[in-house]
């Protein structure tokens, strides 16, 4: 049952995460990607980052913007 909750946590927290980046609060997205990384570090459960093409398109234009 607490793995049944946990699991609950973890979706809502990723799901408002990118609900606040796609309106533009990005506070918010920092708050509950911060949730989602620390629910997911104690479930134990290896996953992977559900923010990862968000980072890689960042690098991305960070890395045009350096040259």
């Amino acid at each position: 049952m607490l793995d049944t909750e946990l699991e609950k946590h973890i979706a809502e927290a990723e799901f408002k995460a990118l609900d606040s980046l796609a309106r533009y609060k990005y506070m918010m997205f920092g708050y509950w990607a911060a949730i989602y990384l620390h629910l997911t570090s104690i479930s134990g459960c290896r996953r992977p980052s559900p923010f990862n093409k968000l980072v890689k398109l960042a690098q991305s234009m960070r890395d045009k913007k350096e040259s």
